[in-house]
């Protein structure tokens, strides 16, 4: 691991510089780029833990792959068998740390040496860049409130008529709210995510990692970055976040028996038709069709586990416009967003 990770910092800057000066003279984008990643990679090999590295490494091949085509890939692929024949092999990986805290807080070693040890287990900075070009105001909710929408949704009510009479009746939440609430989110369960929820909250609890944090900056569109200072801060929080939601993750996994690696979501890592993040499924959870499982991907469960949360923030049977954003404002913290799940359940009421 670097010590001073500013330096490191500097010396891709540097070298970027220098190469992109050359470019304009360079005839052969092919050589050019390929000795650009090499001496960018070159020039912080003593200076970064190997599991880094290979992020590095992946980080330029992406780009020399785009650029140069399976010619430039495959001599790319020739350099890194020669010259790092151990690093994938290596001990020291980009989540080794993150493995400790989680052992020292009582999870079995075993079971996550395992684990982080599976191929499909790995750090995503494409993902955890997305944390960071998020904007609300991008969103278009207006889609929710088209005759199609509105119709899937009244067509989605009558095909689980039972489950939503049972959460009304049983938690006394309106079947229209929990039904728009789906619908804004999965679009009453047909695109539920297709981020890996493991590698996205291992990814996120690590950025407190300084190396870490750099390549996802560079992984951010240059037009989409914020500012330097305000994505270290965000990036500290989020990490802090991660982690506890890592191991509500690990813990309602290991509690129903599901291998980590196979679940898919949003890339902020919430899951399921109700799009729950894992201390919420701890928390608000519920077992909808009795089948001694909870099981978000479920309608039956997904029905009664939002019925539950929306009860628990204090939704109840008559409750006022004012009173309802409020509740609804915790399942997301976005009025534009409230705004529309209460507008798409008054016209399903209608």
């Amino acid at each position: 691991m670097c010590v001073n990770s500013k330096n490191s910092t500097l010396i891709i800057n540097n070298s970027e510089s220098q190469y992109q000066e050359q470019y304009a003279s360079n005839k052969d984008a092919g050589l050019f780029l390929f000795r650009y990643a090499i001496n960018v990679i070159v020039s912080q090999a003593q200076r970064l833990n190997k599991g880094i590295l290979i992020l590095k490494i992946r980080y330029h091949f992406a780009h020399i792959l785009l650029s140069c085509g399976a010619i430039g890939a495959m001599i790319v692929c020739f350099w890194m068998v020669s010259a790092l024949p151990a690093a994938s092999q290596d001990s020291t990986s980009p989540f080794n740390s993150l493995q400790a805290r989680l052992a020292g807080e009582g999870f079995d070693p075993v079971m996550l040496k395992n684990l982080f040890l599976n191929p499909d287990v790995h750090f995503e900075p494409r993902t955890m860049s997305l944390f960071f070009m998020h904007s609300e105001a991008r969103v278009n909710y207006d889609q929710f409130l088209s005759q199609d929408s509105l119709q899937k949704a009244r067509k989605y009510i009558q095909d689980h008529l039972s489950d939503l009479n049972a959460a009304e009746e049983t938690l006394g939440v309106a079947k229209e709210v929990i039904t728009a609430i789906m619908l804004v989110e999965t679009r009453l369960g047909t695109y539920l995510g297709t981020s890996s929820i493991m590698n996205t909250l291992s990814s996120l609890a690590s950025m407190n990692d300084p190396e870490l944090r750099d390549v996802v900056w560079n992984s951010i569109q240059e037009d989409r970055r914020p500012i330097k200072s305000a994505f270290e801060e965000k990036a500290n929080a989020k990490s802090a976040w991660a982690y506890q939601e890592l191991k509500a993750y690990l813990k309602y996994t290991g509690r129903e028996k599901i291998d980590p690696t196979t679940i898919h979501g949003s890339y902020a890592g919430a899951m399921g038709i109700s799009q729950f993040m894992p201390s919420n499924i701890l928390a608000y959870g519920r077992d909808g069709n009795q089948d001694g499982r909870i099981d978000l991907f479920n309608p039956s469960d997904a029905i009664m586990s939002i019925a539950n949360y929306l009860k628990n923030f204090g939704w109840k049977p008559g409750i006022s416009y004012e009173a309802a954003f409020d509740v609804v404002y915790h399942y997301n913290h976005s009025k534009v967003y409230v705004t529309t799940i209460l507008k798409i359940a008054d016209q399903l009421k209608g």
